[in-house]
């Protein structure tokens, strides 16, 4: 159990020296060494603890500044109807190529930071790369022609529906004072 490496109570040179001493371990290499010129402080494991409150983490999260148009890229856009392909060493993503050139666009600083992601999504569409949105179908992007055409044969049919149930009405209407009048003509007793 001494020479456990688990066990954290002395130092190294302690350790060693009291295996030594019941003969469990020869004489390193390093010991007349170590034992000649010792460190002024001697080294000990010590676990850091902060002094107030839960430990923090070690580890800080790594961001960078692409990575917040790369979110909202995904938010947007989603990662597109193609997988990646990562066969070809110099294959770039829709994602990767959307982001430089938003960074080429931020440099030449022309274009305002509120309208400069809607502008690099249509710089490159200029240069043949499609993105379409999250959420959408093919039958809603249809053209604004096509729309009006639908919303007009839509708008004649409720029109058709509508003037046959006002002429229900006036029927119904016309109706009834003749029962009324038939009613009074002969009484039912």
């Amino acid at each position: 159990m001494a020479g456990s490496r688990v066990q954290k109570v002395g130092s190294v040179f302690s350790r060693t020296r009291d295996l030594m001493r019941m003969g469990v371990l020869r004489q390193p290499l390093w010991f007349e060494v170590y034992a000649a010129c010792p460190p002024r402080r001697e080294p000990r494991h010590r676990q850091a603890r902060p002094r107030y409150g839960r430990a923090r983490d070690g580890v800080r999260d790594i961001l960078y500044p692409e990575d917040a148009v790369r979110a909202k890229f995904y938010r947007v856009y989603g990662s597109g109807p193609r997988p990646f392909d990562l066969s070809q060493p110099n294959y770039k993503s829709t994602c990767q190529r959307f982001v430089e050139k938003y960074n080429e666009l931020k440099e030449e600083g022309k274009i305002e930071e509120e309208k400069l992601f809607e502008e690099t999504g249509k710089a490159l569409l200029a240069s043949g790369i499609i993105l379409q949105r999250r959420g959408t179908d093919k039958v809603t992007q249809q053209s604004h022609q096509d729309a009006e055409a639908r919303d007009s044969v839509l708008h004649q049919q409720l029109q058709s529906v509508l003037e046959e149930m006002q002429a229900k009405k006036k029927d119904v209407e016309e109706q009834k004072p003749e029962l009324t009048e038939a009613q009074k003509e002969s009484p039912v007793s």
